[in-house]
């Protein structure tokens, strides 16, 4: 079963927020650092990231950010 998960990323100067769809937690938190580091034209220094929520995926599906 899929699943969303949502991230809260602390970078040096800031946090943001990353949505992830995916099989696993081990592939979602993978996906949210990827995510980071290709939306920035300088690679930012990642501190944490933080699971903030995890709901199934399912034909249809919704999260209010």
């Amino acid at each position: 079963m899929r699943y969303l998960y949502k991230f809260e990323v602390d970078l040096a100067d800031k946090s943001v927020t990353v949505i992830v769809a995916a099989d696993s937690e081990e592939a979602a938190f993978t996906a949210a650092e990827q995510e980071v580091e290709k939306c920035f034209l300088k690679l930012p220094e990642i501190g944490e990231i933080t699971l903030l929520e995890k709901k199934p995926l399912r034909k249809t599906a919704a999260f209010m950010v």
